[in-house]
């Protein structure tokens, strides 16, 4: 993510740094790591990825019910509809289809065991993380948000460094790779204090983003990697763009006559 810096630090005015924006910036990144390292624990202690990641890609419902009980976001009808498209749409699109074709053997996978607590875990950390992206930006500027949350992803790295919890032998390709995928991933996240930025809602920018990220992922599958879809996966995706549509329908704001 470092290589995202220069998109943004011309834009980082000092004259606009704000402690209390800068500190939900850092616990953003803080809460996002802990998901990610949770989610990385649940496949270590022997998670099923049919199970695991269906699970953690619904972290947009944490997210959601943050933003309706303490953010105190108003919905439109339609929003609603619009959720219970989507979450189905996620799970179509979560790449494995077994809750469909077995969903027998989906739920006997389930039970309080360790690894399914850690994608609780990441579940949980992920919804925290993109309510905290909305929070940050009450007080500071896309840029500003991303910084800091790029500056707790560093430091947390350190850490991980010295803890020599990091093994370095690896190749130039996965070091180059592998950059590259967090290039893109931080321009994600800086692309969602964006939207977050323009008022847009937390119950919205999430579901929205979770919903459509897997459909663009299966476009540039199939058209670079030769992959096939399903039937589920084409329903997914209709669900998602139906889903999406719905969720970006705004309340009209109502207009008061002037008073004479």
């Amino acid at each position: 993510m470092l290589f995202t810096i220069p998109f943004v630090i011309k834009k980082c005015k000092l004259k606009e740094a704000n402690l209390k924006g800068i500190i939900w910036g850092l616990l953003a990144g803080v809460l996002a790591i802990v998901g990610n390292v949770a989610v990385y624990q649940s496949f270590a202690k022997g998670g099923l990825a049919a199970v695991v990641i269906p699970v953690t890609n619904l972290y947009p419902l944490v997210t959601i019910l943050i933003a309706i009980s303490v953010l105190k976001e108003k919905m439109h009808w339609l929003n609603g509809i619009g959720i219970l498209i989507v979450v189905p749409a996620i799970i179509m699109l979560s790449g494995q289809s077994q809750i469909f074709d077995e969903p027998s053997l989906f739920f006997a996978n389930l039970g309080l065991k360790l690894w399914l607590i850690f994608a609780l875990v990441a579940l949980v950390f992920w919804g925290l993380f993109s309510a905290a992206q909305k929070v940050t930006t009450n007080y500071i500027s896309a840029e500003w948000s991303y910084l800091s949350f790029i500056v707790s992803s560093m430091l947390i790295s350190i850490g991980f460094m010295i803890f020599g919890l990091i093994d370095f032998n690896f190749t130039a390709q996965t070091l180059w790779v592998g950059s590259l995928a967090g290039m893109l991933n931080g321009l994600g996240v800086l692309a969602s204090f964006a939207a977050y930025s323009a008022e847009g809602k937390a119950s919205k920018v999430t579901a929205i983003a979770g919903a459509l990220q897997p459909v663009f992922t299966i476009a540039l599958a199939i058209g670079f990697l030769g992959e096939k879809l399903g039937l589920i996966e084409f329903i997914g995706i209709g669900l998602a763009i139906i889903g999406s549509l719905l969720l970006s329908v705004e309340k009209q704001k109502e207009v008061h006559p002037i008073s004479k």
